[in-house]
């Protein structure tokens, strides 16, 4: 009898758990099923990129993303089921869903272990968000101990890798939160969650925990490679757009030019210096005291003729572009119209005093309030005095400061403000993204013959398909500080946002009481400079002392000249530069690149946090530790740095050629840093100008790098409109053959209006002894005119 009941118990027990484990269905998009009263769906949005959401069994939300704005579509998949797992194949990957417990593990095609989660790990606490009933969410993932993983938006801490760390992800002044990282296995992970959220890396799990969720909200992406993956990230969140070829040109500003007279003369003492120069940039208090904050007019007497200092400017061919912020004073027309639609938030921030004294004072609030960007109403009212008060002065591009925003005298309460898409907690990190679609979108809308372009200080995914570039936020001016930037910025570029940049020289001179007359403080300026020549921005800006060339010091003094030189061989580098803007508009790539994107077959350059690619073909490796700080220039000093294995490479001011998988060491004086470019390379170089648009590119330097074969392709368009969108670019590939010793350069693709349809190349083949710097190259091997059909050259 005792024998019968436990046959009849095994049986009961095994047909209870193969009906639990039949609780699945196929949907149009992948699986449905429930398992532990947990709701789980897989929705394949490519072959590559699946969406995984859990939620409690019955509840009933619904969520539109404000990062993804690709739709999910039918792809043909198989499943199989095997020992109560359920496997989900695509071409590209493998889904295998457990159902006894509920978790997901991810495969490649072949079967190798990519990612999984941890068992039972995802959670849903009860939580009351401002009235709200909702959740707390999170979900743990075991990774491998020797993976490295990257991206998670910009930190200021110096490491490279992300393993072993705890963010609380909430947007910063310096630090900008993306809940997104790529591994070095090949794949990504975009949680998508905009409240507070832990994110936390340990031997035992990786976790990411927010706030506020209706759901485990994730997507899981297999690109092969890093390359791979954040093109997946963009094929969800979107493309970035091709900035103005200005742009990419050297930049001046400071905190702040206090009339049109003074930031007028500077452009006009850079003319007459003739230093290049593409951009001035307006800071705050243009529009009078603090009650006026952000009036978007010139309110301020001391801009008597803003309309003639906006043309003055376009009259030396430079650019302006001006601060604005997402928050208004209490007597300006904006504050008056948002208030009436409830659309301002009730929290402490800048500028705290009406007064602009420092300190300051208390007594005298100043009433700013932030807007609410999430609500379509809002951006309507900040557009429309946008555009009435600046934007049809000509004014060329956006300076959108305290974008995360400036949140003084935090109380978690503060969270509970309302917002168009609930409260302010359940938003909280995408406040950057709404706030810089809102002027990208209107823009837009109004022409399509300007590019709109945004400097802004905050980030969440999606951003980059709005037309902005994120600097790294007001940071204090150090060595440390120095060293800092570069793994922020490549961190930044692997969330696959591409556009960053830092304030030249440090934003803050608290460390350097005699400011520009301490010599330590000169040189890490003139190093500053030399990274940000090389990064997607260049972009002199800070408070406490003036910083632009003429401050240095004058032409022949080595500060001064060392300054210059970067300048001017940033707009040598613009064919290349914006060239790599196309392959990131059009091919999803990266500009400023971790040397693991380009060698992930070399362990040694999984954690290298000081070195980087500038575009796929020049390693740079910036000088982060004084070496002159009693400018004794004479006794020059030297840098060492790692060369990636499986590649020459040339020392770019000399044309010495290395093997690569080693160390070496580079004499750095004070006007140079160490770059190498790789075999391989086809390098375009402009010609010397004043501002980026001065001359043509009728002729052109075509440098060849030998010892590999290599590609490259040339691409212009009209500048500074979206009839690229239109089919209205040209491209001009060419194609080195190492072993025949032979350029091929290809009919060229496309027309615009104004193109050069003649033109001339100077080929040259770097060798020792034939480094570039900012000179002409010793010699020519070939010159080529170049009409638009096929030309073979051989050497």
């Amino acid at each position: 009898m005792k024998i019968r009941f436990f046959i009849c118990l095994v049986i009961s027990f095994a047909f209870f758990i193969n009906l639990n484990a039949q609780s699945y269905r196929e949907t149009e998009l992948g699986i449905k099923a429930v398992v532990d009263s947990i709701e789980i769906e897989i929705q394949f949005y490519n072959p590559s990129t699946v969406r995984m959401i859990k939620y409690p069994t019955g509840h009933k939300f619904q969520k539109k993303s404000l990062s993804v704005i690709a739709i999910p579509r039918k792809v043909p998949f198989t499943k199989e089921e095997s020992d109560y797992k359920l496997t989900v194949k695509t071409k590209t990957i493998q889904v295998c869903l457990d159902l006894l417990d509920g978790s997901v593990s991810f495969y490649g095609v072949s079967g190798k272990l990519l990612l999984s989660e941890k068992s039972r790990s995802a959670t849903f606490t009860d939580f009351n968000d401002a009235g709200n009933k909702t959740y707390s969410v999170s979900q743990s993932f075991v990774l491998e101990n020797n993976e490295a993983i990257y991206g998670l938006g910009q930190q200021q801490d110096g490491k490279l890798n992300r393993r072993n760390i705890r963010l609380r992800m909430i947007q910063g002044n310096t630090d900008d939160y993306v809940p997104f990282f790529v591994s070095s296995k090949g794949y990504g992970l975009f949680w998508d969650n905009y409240s507070p959220t832990i994110f936390s890396d340990t031997l035992n799990e990786t976790l990411f925990a927010s706030e506020v969720g209706e759901c485990i909200d994730y997507y899981f992406m297999y690109g092969g490679n890093a390359d791979g993956v954040i093109a997946q990230m963009r094929e969800l969140t979107g493309k970035a757009p091709m900035f103005p070829l200005w742009t990419f040109g050297y930049w001046q500003s400071k905190e702040r030019y206090k009339s049109q007279d003074e930031i007028v003369g500077v452009v006009k003492k850079y003319r007459e210096l003739g230093v290049p120069l593409d951009g001035i940039i307006q800071d705050w208090q243009y529009w009078g005291n603090n009650y006026l904050w952000n009036a978007m007019e010139f309110l301020n007497a001391e801009f008597y003729d803003p309309q003639k200092m906006v043309d003055d400017i376009h009259r030396m061919n430079a650019h302006i572009i001006i601060s604005i912020w997402n928050s208004f004073g209490p007597h300006t027309k904006q504050y008056k119209e948002l208030s009436e639609i409830n659309a301002l938030m009730d929290f402490i921030t800048w500028p705290e005093s009406g007064s602009d004294k420092w300190p300051p004072r208390l007594d005298y609030p100043s009433g700013v309030r932030v807007y609410d960007p999430f609500n379509p109403q809002a951006r309507d009212i900040f557009w429309k005095y946008l555009k009435s008060g600046l934007f049809s002065l000509g004014i060329d591009g956006w300076w959108l400061d305290s974008s995360e925003p400036d949140h003084l005298q935090y109380k978690e309460s503060d969270l509970d403000n309302k917002t168009f898409l609930g409260s302010f907690r359940k938003v909280r990190n995408a406040f950057p993204l709404m706030s810089v679609r809102g002027i990208y979108e209107h823009q837009r809308t109004e022409t399509q013959e300007k590019r709109v372009f945004i400097l802004t200080r905050s980030a969440f995914a999606g951003q980059q398909r709005y037309g902005s570039v994120v600097w790294s936020g007001d940071v204090i001016a150090s060595w440390e500080a120095l060293r800092a930037q570069i793994p922020a910025g490549l961190n930044f570029s692997l969330s696959g946002i591409p556009y960053w940049n830092s304030d030249i020289g440090g934003f803050f001179l608290w460390n350097f009481p005699k400011k520009l007359e301490d010599p330590n403080y000169r040189e890490l300026y003139v190093r500053w400079l030399q990274f940000g020549a090389l990064c997607p921005m260049m972009r002199s800006h800070g408070t406490d002392a003036p910083r632009e060339i003429y401050q240095f010091g004058k032409k022949g003094e080595p500060i001064y000249d060392a300054i210059e030189k970067f300048i001017q061989l940033r707009y040598r580098f613009l064919p290349y530069i914006y060239s790599t803007a196309w392959d990131v508009t059009a091919n999803y790539s990266t500009m400023m690149r971790a040397l693991m994107l380009d060698f992930p077959d070399d362990p040694k350059v999984l954690d290298i946090n000081d070195e980087y690619m500038f575009g796929k073909s020049v390693l740079v490796c910036p000088v982060t530790e004084p070496m002159y700080s009693n400018e004794d220039f004479a006794n020059v000093k030297s840098k060492k740095l790692y060369l990636p294995q499986g590649v020459v490479w040339y020392d770019f001011w000399t044309g010495d050629r290395f093997q690569g998988g080693q160390t070496v060491a580079k004499e750095t004086p004070i006007d140079i840093i160490p770059l190498y470019v790789k075999a391989g390379t086809i390098l375009p170089i402009g010609p010397n100008v004043q501002y980026a648009t001065e001359k043509k590119w009728d002729t052109l330097e075509i440098r060849i790098y030998r010892g590999a074969d290599g590609e490259f392709t040339l691409y212009e368009d009209e500048g500074n409109n979206y009839n690229y969108e239109k089919g209205l670019y040209s491209e001009i590939r060419f194609q080195w053959n190492d072993r025949e010793k032979s350029l091929i350069i290809h009919d060229r693709k496309g027309s615009f209006p104004g193109m050069i349809k003649t033109r001339t190349f100077r080929i040259i083949l770097v060798s020792p002894g034939h480094g570039i710097g900012c000179e002409e190259a010793i010699h020519t091997d070939k010159q080529i005119v170049y009409k638009g059909k096929k030309e073979k050259i051989y050497f």
